[in-house]
């Protein structure tokens, strides 16, 4: 098995899906979450979308916690994984939006038409249109 890499740079998309689910590896990058690669497949499976992967990895957090923790209670500590999970999936869901939002954006707001073949309208004003 070749050895898992991690890498977090911020002028690139695999370090912002890092940073957007916050898989900082701190000091020893085994600490973190996800390798370059697996960052890499969220990239391909979201079409490059940088929020669209990060959601993705969170959602993956999300089910890896519910399964893992499921609800736990000792003395004086109590971690219930299920609600850990609902609220990484809310944060998913708002990144889904957030791309959503800037996909309907990246579009043209209005478009330039050009004047031809309109009637030449001579009007009695300093101005004439339609010319």
């Amino acid at each position: 098995m070749a050895e898992s890499t991690y890498t977090y740079v911020l002028t690139e998309p695999a370090g912002q899906v890092r940073l957007l689910l916050n898989d900082i590896p701190v000091g020893d990058p085994a600490t973190a979450v996800f390798s370059d690669a697996e960052i890499d497949a969220f990239l391909a499976l979201e079409g490059d979308s940088v929020k669209r992967a990060a959601a993705q990895a969170i959602d993956t957090n999300a089910t890896n916690e519910a399964l893992a923790s499921k609800v736990l209670r000792t003395q004086d500590l109590q971690t219930d994984g299920a609600k850990l999970a609902d609220a990484m999936r809310k944060h998913a869901a708002a990144l889904r939006a957030q791309a959503d939002d800037e996909d309907e954006n990246d579009g043209f707001f209005f478009e330039v038409l050009p004047l031809t073949g309109a009637p030449c309208r001579t009007e009695r004003t300093q101005y004439p249109y339609g010319c």
